[in-house]
């Protein structure tokens, strides 16, 4: 599998005229080699040039680590008292361009322009993110997984009681229960409650649940490398009329855009249609993000479904389509699934129930 993704982002470096990839921290070194690099000051950096050899330079104390995938790579270990910008400079003649992964540490980057004075640097993203954002069959199975895990703790946390409870309290449930249902991390658990939940990204906090809060729970994390993203709403007690009102705006405006993900309309048609719903319901000005992004080994990736993305949907692009209305000082409403686009229509991965869960 990371064979034939080294070969076609060999591919891809040809047809973009990029001598060289470097990759570090980040995203793409896992999706490629299988080897997710640690975030600290010692350089981990694969090394593949688009005729040759492609070696990982790593720490020694992080070569155990690296799994060697059947000749992919050639694995380089740097020594405490070693300078690795220096080795991998060194590893070929100077490239005339270098695709650096976006995650890269600014520090390793002005090194490594100053080791290589007379190569261009562009953005890895280039080069590897339109061959990220179709999925293959072994990675919609994998997205598949992972989304049934996180409908399974939706499901159970209808049945557990939210009042009384704090933002933190839940939000430690939902971790927990992320890990518990294997995922190998927890990479966030939005619990806005209140007022709280008009703010999209809201950190939880020590506010205590209150009885006709409406609770917005958003989570997702990494499975076998493949996250899981959701977002589903709580209401302690009976919901007032205005909040079942501007929900099912909300679930109208999300099933509409759902059924236009289709394969061949462009992202920013799927962004419009959610759009146009809220609007005209008198809600436009409160929904303020866009409608959904990518997703596969990282949380946020290409597709953006949002207006200006103009390229349209390919088979295999994985996706939210998550529009919300947020009523500042009051409460928000926002509703996720990740949805595939497939020849046959959208295909929604989450199947987790959609309406307003009553709790305690």
């Amino acid at each position: 599998m990371h064979a034939d993704r080294m070969a076609r982002v060999r591919g891809r470096m040809g047809e973009l005229g990029v001598d060289v990839l470097l990759l570090s921290t980040g995203a793409d070194l896992p999706w490629l080699t299988g080897y997710e690099a640690l975030e600290t000051e010692r350089l981990t950096m694969l090394v593949l040039p688009r005729d040759g050899e492609a070696t990982i330079v790593v720490p020694r104390l992080e070569a155990a680590r690296v799994r060697e995938q059947a000749g992919a790579f050639s694995l380089v270990a740097w020594d405490e008292t070693d300078d690795p910008v220096e080795i991998v400079a060194r590893l070929d003649s100077p490239p005339a361009t270098a695709a650096i992964g976006d995650h890269t540490w600014a520090r390793f980057l002005l090194d490594l322009q100053r080791a290589l004075p007379s190569t261009s640097f562009r953005r890895a993203s280039e080069v590897t993110g339109p061959l990220r954002m179709v999925k293959d069959p072994a990675e919609v199975d994998a997205l598949r997984a992972a989304a049934r895990a996180v409908d399974a703790i939706a499901a159970d946390m209808r049945t557990r009681p939210f009042g009384g409870r704090t933002e933190t309290d839940v939000h430690r449930e939902l971790v927990q229960r992320m890990l518990d249902a294997g995922h190998e991390r927890a990479n966030f658990a939005i619990v806005g409650s209140g007022p709280n939940g008009a703010s999209p990204h809201h950190e939880a906090g020590g506010r205590v649940i209150e009885a006709g809060d409406v609770v917005v729970c958003d989570f997702g994390g990494s499975m076998h490398h493949y996250c899981s993203d959701i977002t589903r709403l709580f209401v302690v007690g009976e919901p007032t009329a205005e909040v079942r009102d501007t929900y099912a705006v909300l679930v109208d405006a999300q099933e509409q855009a759902v059924r236009a993900a289709r394969v061949g309309i462009p992202g920013e048609e799927v962004d419009a249609t959610a759009r146009r719903v809220i609007a005209g319901a008198g809600l436009g000005d409160r929904f303020i993000h866009r409608t959904g992004h990518g997703i596969g080994v990282e949380t946020h990736e290409e597709p953006y479904i949002v207006a200006g993305n103009r390229a349209p949907l390919e088979p295999g692009n994985a996706f939210s389509v998550e529009p919300g209305i947020y009523l500042p000082g009051r409460f928000g409403l926002r509703l996720e699934d990740i949805v595939v686009a497939t020849p046959d229509g959208p295909e929604r991965l989450n199947q987790a129930q959609r309406d307003l869960a009553v709790v305690e």
